[in-house]
């Protein structure tokens, strides 16, 4: 069982940055991936960016050139820099990791992009 929990959303105007974070309660070394996901109200939620063991990564192309994801294996840790904030990018933002076998979720932290 991995513990996430998910840190450093606001309310930023548009144009801003935000950095999130995520700690996880065990070894995110032997996970296949880490990524951050988005749930907009009414919406589906869906992959924002993902970073593989090998440290891969892949985004929608909706925030590409605009967000980063990074992992510290040494303290189990997963961030996600969002910069260029748009309103459309407003949803509650999760941690996820996949184990393979096993997926685990953070309860999510609120972006919100507004003047």
């Amino acid at each position: 069982q991995v513990q996430l929990e998910e840190s450093g959303g606001g309310l930023v105007q548009p144009g801003g940055s935000l950095r999130l974070s995520c700690s996880a309660s065990g070894s995110i070394s032997r996970a296949d991936a880490m990524g951050w996901y988005r749930q907009a109200p009414g919406k589906e939620r869906e992959l924002v960016a993902r970073i593989t063991r090998s440290a891969s990564t892949n985004y929608a192309d909706s925030v590409k050139g605009r967000f980063t994801i990074s992992r510290d294996n040494t303290n189990n840790m997963v961030y996600l820099q969002m910069n260029s904030l748009k309103p459309e990018d407003t949803a509650v933002y999760y941690c996820n990791a996949d184990y393979g076998l096993y997926q685990y979720w953070g309860q999510g932290t609120q972006v919100s992009v507004s003047s």
